[in-house]
């Protein structure tokens, strides 16, 4: 597994929660080498945090590692997303050497060019009010907050990190549905902006397709799943899977056109 990449997207962290996944994304922070690092959105949870507010040591070390990333030398790039939309107020400026975009077009090292935002603007267009209700809200909440017991039972019985949330929305019918037409619009809207891809997060759900002669990309979330996209050295991109066991769930180079590219992570 490389460690040692020319880009990282990283989204859905949500510091501030019971759910961030912390010290994962500690050790993934600190191994991996980069010259770009995009936070693409929802990084602190400052809509969860307006009820309750569990910021840990550990996600302190998250936000001192990333703006020790900025002053030494790798480009920061924050793109807020509906949870910490408050930052979107300084958008277009520089905080603590980090730049805040609303949204940003990334060069490939292979000359190929990509849109990157967080994936919210698309929730009116599928009905996401209506899926996070019914699927997500409270229900959402209760089953990260599972998710975060059964895997605490887990590192006390010496076993690896499994998603419990993960596994329970990918044997959901609408969830599949929800997932598959937010990855079409996305696809749809890079192409009518004649980009090579489009990546987001959003969704909690990590990815790559190619739709229509677009790549769409989906870095994941770290809160359930625990997963980045990386751009390599010669601009292809990748996913990880980083928490007790590391793996690439995906390569670029595997997939083919419009071929189902949902990776599992046990």
């Amino acid at each position: 597994m490389q460690t040692q990449v020319r880009s990282v997207f990283i989204s859905d962290v949500h510091l501030g929660t019971t759910a961030c996944q912390a010290q994962y994304l500690l050790d993934f922070l600190r191994t991996c080498q980069t010259e770009y690092l995009y936070l693409v959105g929802d990084i602190i949870d400052l809509l969860y945090m307006r009820r309750r507010v569990h910021f840990t040591p550990q996600h302190e070390e998250v936000v001192e590692t990333i703006l020790a990333l900025a002053r030494n030398g790798t480009r920061v790039i924050y793109i807020p997303g509906n949870h910490d939309a408050l930052m979107r107020r300084f958008c277009g400026q520089m905080v603590a050497g980090v730049e805040i975009h609303r949204h940003r077009v990334h060069y490939c090292a292979d000359g190929r060019r990509f849109f990157v935002s967080h994936g919210d603007e698309f929730d009116s267009a599928i009905h996401a009010g209506v899926f996070w209700h019914m699927v997500g809200d409270l229900s959402h909440h209760l089953l990260l907050r599972l998710n975060t017991l059964v895997n605490g039972l887990r590192r006390l019985l010496k076993m690896p990190y499994w998603s419990l949330a993960g596994y329970l929305k990918q044997r959901i019918g609408k969830a599949s549905k929800f997932i598959r037409r937010f990855e079409t619009i996305a696809a749809h809207q890079a192409r009518e902006l004649k980009f090579d891809g489009f990546i987001c997060g959003h969704i909690h759900q990590s990815g790559m397709r190619r739709i229509d002669g677009v790549l769409y990309c989906n870095d994941g979330d770290w809160v359930e799943h625990c997963t980045a996209l990386v751009e390599t050295r010669q601009g292809q991109f990748e996913l990880l899977h980083w928490a007790d066991h590391k793996e690439v769930l995906l390569r670029e180079t595997e997939l083919t056109e419009d071929w189902d590219a949902i990776p599992q992570v046990n």
